[in-house]
């Protein structure tokens, strides 16, 4: 069964951190672009970061620059967020994804292009 396993969400306070992490099974990350998206309550899915095949290619959406890495470990076949400086604006459902196939560098992040997906974890950013 081909499956993509998100952890590490929950609670975290204002200016703090979380790190999720993406585990796949029943097949191999290596020829695939990853990716992070978030889906906020009222609001459009969005990708936040991604990274390509390889590893030397990441792209994140404006709001999250300098904040969140999006790294992958094609060894252990997980893909990762570190997140930091954590704002409530950033509280939504974290989904990880692949791509299945090499993208293009201006489509790497477009949630059209992923077709598989992890069933998600939650992120709250509160005090």
């Amino acid at each position: 069964q081909l499956q993509l396993v998100e952890s590490g969400g929950g609670l975290a306070q204002p200016g703090g951190s979380l790190r999720l992490s993406c585990a796949a099974s029943g097949f191999s990350l290596d020829d695939n672009h990853l990716g992070w998206f978030r889906q906020a309550p009222g609001k459009e899915r969005e990708g936040v970061a991604c990274i390509s095949s390889s590893g030397i290619t990441t792209k994140y959406v404006d709001a999250v620059k300098g904040r969140f890495t999006i790294s992958r470990d094609n060894a252990k076949n997980t893909v990762y967020l570190q997140m930091s400086s954590l704002k409530p604006e950033d509280t939504a459902i974290y989904y990880c994804a692949a791509a299945g196939r090499i993208l293009p560098v201006q489509s790497m992040c477009v949630t059209s292009r992923y077709n598989k997906w992890g069933q998600g974890t939650q992120v709250t950013v509160s005090s």
